[in-house]
Formats: structure tokens, sequence, C-alpha cells
């Protein structure tokens, strides 16, 4: 390779690289299964605690 072609190269991978830091994805970050899991069981107890206090509000309010 001749030292201008060299050269372009390295300076266009320069350019490609800070470009990429610039446009970041639009994909969802990586949530691994464990803490799916973990999140789901938390949810699932949430609405067990709400359908319980909308029941005992049925209750004082009949």
């Amino acid at each position: 390779m001749n030292r201008k072609k060299k050269l372009n190269q390295i300076l266009n991978s320069r350019l490609k690289k800070q470009n990429a830091k610039l446009h970041k994805s639009n994909k969802p970050r990586y949530i691994s299964k464990a803490d799916r899991a973990k999140l789901e069981a938390e949810q699932q107890a949430n609405e067990q605690v709400e359908v319980v206090e909308v029941n005992d509000e049925s209750v004082v309010a009949g």
C-alpha cells in the first residue's frame, strides 16, 4: 500500500469510530434470564397484593 492510501485508510477508520459513538442503538438493553424471572415474580407478588386489597375494600364498602 502506498503512503497516501494508508493514511486515508487510518483517517477514515477514525471517522467511522467517532460516528459510531455518536449514533447510539435503539436496541433495548439486555436483561438476563435470571433477572427476567426475578422481575416477573415481583410483578406477580404485587398483583396478588393488589387483588387482596381490592377484595378487602369491597367487603368494607358493602
